[in-house]
């Protein structure tokens, strides 16, 4: 059972996009649209959870002084499994995401949960926390980049939502869109975490 309460707090409890504010640079910088966030939510739960297993397993054998130096090669791994196969087999969405994609080894998020959840606890605890908080970044990452396509452009994972009108309001498809709907989502997730309180 408290397995499953560490799985469920990572979606609105401890989110970390909206309550932690964590890994904010990818969430401002690639959601101009919903396949974008699912594509970087899902690139970085992948890493969090090699990341996390990986150090959870060799926490006892790496010494105090090489600590994060070790948690950053092991992370830079995971990222590099991930840009290679991104690059062979979504190369649109490789193309889309850019620089994020390595810039996920220095994500406070993964690095993060590696020095304070996995270097402490068993490989199954470790395993769960990177699931419940890589999912709960991709629904934050999916969801902000939903609303800003849905408003940029009237569409949803490309599907136009009223068919021959393509031109939505231009702001939340450039940077300030982002800004705008991190702050009115921040507050939704803000309010449901004092709901489920």
């Amino acid at each position: 059972m408290k397995q499953w309460k560490n799985f469920t707090k990572g979606f609105i409890k401890d989110n970390p996009v909206f309550i932690l504010l964590l890994g904010l640079c990818p969430a401002l910088g690639v959601t101009t649209s919903a396949f974008n966030g699912l594509g970087m939510g899902l690139a970085t739960t992948f890493v969090l959870l090699g990341s996390n297993t990986v150090v959870s397993i060799i926490k006892n054998v790496i010494p105090n002084k090489v600590r994060i130096p070790s948690f950053i090669v092991i992370i830079a791994s995971f990222v590099t499994i991930v840009q290679l196969t991104m690059e062979a087999y979504l190369p649109d969405l490789f193309d889309s995401l850019g620089l994020f994609i390595p810039l996920i080894v220095v994500n406070c998020l993964v690095m993060g949960r590696a020095e304070a959840f996995a270097s402490k606890n068993n490989i199954g605890s470790s395993i769960v926390d990177a699931l419940g908080m890589g999912l709960g970044f991709t629904l934050a990452l999916t969801m902000l980049g939903g609303l800003r396509e849905i408003l940029g452009a009237y569409s949803i994972f490309g599907i136009q939502l009223i068919p021959g009108v393509t031109d939505g309001m231009l702001v939340f498809v450039l940077a300030p869109g982002a800004f705008i709907g991190m702050g009115y989502l921040i507050i939704l997730f803000n309010f449901l975490k004092k709901k489920t309180a």
